[in-house]
This record gives C-alpha cells, sequence and structure tokens, in this order.
C-alpha cells in the first residue's frame, strides 16, 4: 500500500507512538485520525498539522467511541490503516506488601491494552472489508501494539505482561480470518522506548535504562517505530507477524 493513500485510525495518537505514526503518515501524503482521550492534546496536533488530521475522543474499549472514530476516517476519503496505540502500564506485583493485587488493577490494564486493542481490531477490520480492493487485492492494514514485556516479562508486570502478550496470542489468527477480505495484521513489540510512560523518570534512570539496550545503547525513539508502522503498511510480504523493535535487549527478572 502506497503510503500516499493511506487514511489511518490511531488510537492513541496524540503522543508517543501513536503521535509518531499520525505525522509519518502526513508527512508522507496521508491522512489520519486521532482517536485519545487526552482530547485536547489530539486537538493541537490536528490543528498544527491542518486539514488532514481529525480529533475524536475515545477509550478504545468503547463500541460507541470507535465507531465514531471510523465514521469520521471515513469522511477523509475512506479507512485502510488502523494503528493501535493505546495502552497503560502498572508495576504491581500478585502479592505486595498489602497483599493479594486488586482484581480490579489487574482487569484495567487487560481491558485498555487487550480488549481495547481486539475492539479497534475488530471494528476496523469489519469498516475495511467494504473498501474496494486495490490492484493487488488489499483492503487494509492494521498494526497492533504489544511489548516485548510480552516475552519478558519482568516481576510487577504481571497484568502488563498478560495484556500485551494475548495481543501477540491474537495477532497470527486474526491475520489468518481477515486474509480472505485482503487485510493484513501484523504486531509491534516495542522494546525502552522514550514515550510519555517514561517521562516522569529522572535524567539519570533514563540513561540507566537505554544502558540496557545492546545497540544502540539508548532508548527507542517514537519516530523508530513509526517508521517500521510504516515499511509495514508498504510491504505487502508483511503479515501475520510480531516484529520486535528492542534493540536486542532482554529483560532480566527485575
Amino acid at each position: 500500500m502506497d503510503i500516499k493513500s493511506v487514511v489511518a485510525l490511531v488510537s492513541g495518537g496524540a503522543s508517543g507512538l501513536g503521535e509518531a505514526c499520525v505525522r509519518r503518515f502526513v508527512a508522507g501524503g496521508g491522512k489520519a485520525v486521532i482517536a485519545d482521550l487526552n482530547f485536547e492534546r489530539a486537538q493541537a496536533v490536528a490543528k498544527e498539522l491542518g486539514n488532514v488530521v481529525r480529533a475524536v475522543k475515545a477509550d478504545v474499549a468503547s463500541e460507541e467511541d470507535i465507531l465514531k472514530a471510523i465514521d469520521v476516517a471515513q469522511e477523509l476519503g475512506g479507512m485502510n490503516v488502523a494503528v493501535n496505540c493505546a495502552g497503560i502500564a502498572t508495576a504491581e506485583r500478585a502479592v505486595g506488601k498489602n497483599g493479594p493485587l486488586p482484581l480490579a488493577n489487574f482487569e484495567k490494564v487487560i481491558r485498555v491494552n487487550l480488549i481495547g486493542t481486539f475492539n479497534v481490531i475488530r471494528l476496523t477490520g469489519a469498516a475495511m472489508m467494504e473498501n474496494e480492493p486495490n490492484a493487488a487485492g488489499e483492503r487494509g492494514v492494521i498494526i497492533n501494539t504489544a511489548s516485548v514485556a510480552a516475552f519478558d516479562g519482568q516481576i510487577g508486570q504481571a497484568a502488563y505482561s498478560a495484556s500485551k502478550g494475548g495481543v501477540v496470542g491474537m495477532t497470527l489468527p486474526i491475520a489468518r480470518e481477515y486474509a480472505r477480505a485482503g487485510i493484513r495484521v501484523c504486531t509491534i513489540a516495542p522494546g525502552i522506548f522514550d514515550t510519555p510512560m517514561m517521562a516522569g523518570l529522572p535524567e539519570p534512570a533514563r540513561i540507566s535504562l537505554g544502558q540496557q539496550v545492546p545497540f544502540p545503547p539508548r532508548l527507542g525513539r517514537p519516530e523508530e517505530y513509526a517508521h517500521l508502522a510504516q515499511a509495514i503498511i508498504e510491504n505487502e510480504m508483511l503479515n501475520g507477524e510480531v516484529i520486535r523493535l528492542d534493540g536486542a535487549i532482554r529483560m532480566a527478572p527485575k
């Protein structure tokens, strides 16, 4: 798929990895809808980038919100890409100093990261199935965000690792299902990236984390995630795959 023909719905597109995707798609001639709970920030990005970007306040786990975002994307010329970047991270042990982890804390992470991702996949997939196929028979591309925590989860990451492991696990079966409609599905599993989730850490801590990466010994840049997202969109043979984007890091137990 040519980046110039992209009309993308990007969840979590107001900051971090999602914002980098929106900016890259627009720079390449595409269009995007930012679906984010932080509507003020989403509006600011959309205003900066011009009338090829729209902002929608959306909870990824809400059917109503995502359908509204899809409608807005269709107004831009027909949605053919979805990028799932919305997510939350927690660091809580299953049994901590105050006893077992409250089940609601675990459920919240699963709701946003896993159920929210599936909600976007099912609704955007249904919409893309109505698209006219391009010359290669392609109707759309869906890109999900997992994490190296899906494979190398650390102590305190049970909820986060479970949610991202679920995203990894559903990538292939959904890619196989959607293949009949000419829709490709891939997942990116980033390592330690310089996103708003990391912003609250002191600079020495950020540097220390970056130095754990074999090469390059630094935090990943959101632009590098966006670069890979574009490569997935443009390369028709990338389908059903989970790609680690991590500088060869393998996380220690803690």
